[in-house]
């Protein structure tokens, strides 16, 4: 008998040509090894770990925070709602008065996952690597009182691009709560329902990030 749970992947496909952070140099992903030739087949990938949809570790901004590797497995899976912020942006911010208004009602959620639209349009243009909407010192410091464990978003960053002094991400993380960026299909999340979350992040030692695979089942 099948299984009648849907799993959502809100993961981004990852490949050479995509768009990664504006510093960052592109991701290789180099076949080595292919059936017809090798009897087998392997890859070889060089990239930064904070590429495609990824978890942000405290230790990204914070010497003295969890790496990666350290994040407790229950932190990694847990119940989950989706905030649909799809014209509540105030140019690249998005304000307090549009998490509150959209914040789920009954029990806190582990982690919630801010829907802007922004995967919509993922490409190497200049508006999307620049002109994401993120959210400011306020917004992080309004998220850490609620007692989530993480924090997502379809943007590249959970600061705005302009906000150099990443003050979001300093705030959440020494706060205990961990960031994935760069998520993907959040539209197909419906606001007011409530999902398992599985967060994969690759378990490297010492990392500040790493690459991951998140899932959500209804």
């Amino acid at each position: 008998m099948s299984d009648p749970r849907r799993v959502h992947d809100l993961t981004a496909r990852l490949e050479t040509h995509m768009p990664v952070w504006a510093t960052s140099p592109l991701p290789v992903f180099e076949p080595v090894g292919v059936v017809a030739r090798d009897g087998y087949a392997i890859e070889r990938i060089a990239c930064m770990t904070h590429t495609g949809t990824h978890v942000d570790a405290p230790y990204h901004f914070l010497e003295d925070g969890l790496t990666v590797d350290r994040i407790p497995p229950e932190k990694l899976v847990g119940s989950a709602a989706v905030l649909d912020l799809r014209g509540e942006t105030q140019g690249d911010r998005i304000p307090v008065p549009a998490l509150s208004k959209h914040w789920p009602s009954g029990p806190v959620p582990d982690m919630v996952f801010l829907h802007t639209g922004w995967s919509d349009i993922r490409a190497p243009t200049r508006k999307y690597l620049y002109e994401f909407p993120g959210i400011d010192p306020d917004g992080a410091k309004w998220l850490a009182a609620r007692g989530i464990h993480a924090v997502g978003t379809d943007a590249l960053g959970i600061d705005p691009y302009s906000n150099s002094k990443f003050e979001a991400h300093k705030i959440l993380l020494g706060q205990g709560v961990y960031i994935i960026e760069a998520m993907a299909h959040l539209s197909e999340l419906k606001e007011g329902q409530r999902y398992t979350a599985f967060v994969g992040p690759l378990k490297i030692a010492g990392a500040s990030g790493a690459m991951a695979r998140v899932l959500a089942v209804e």
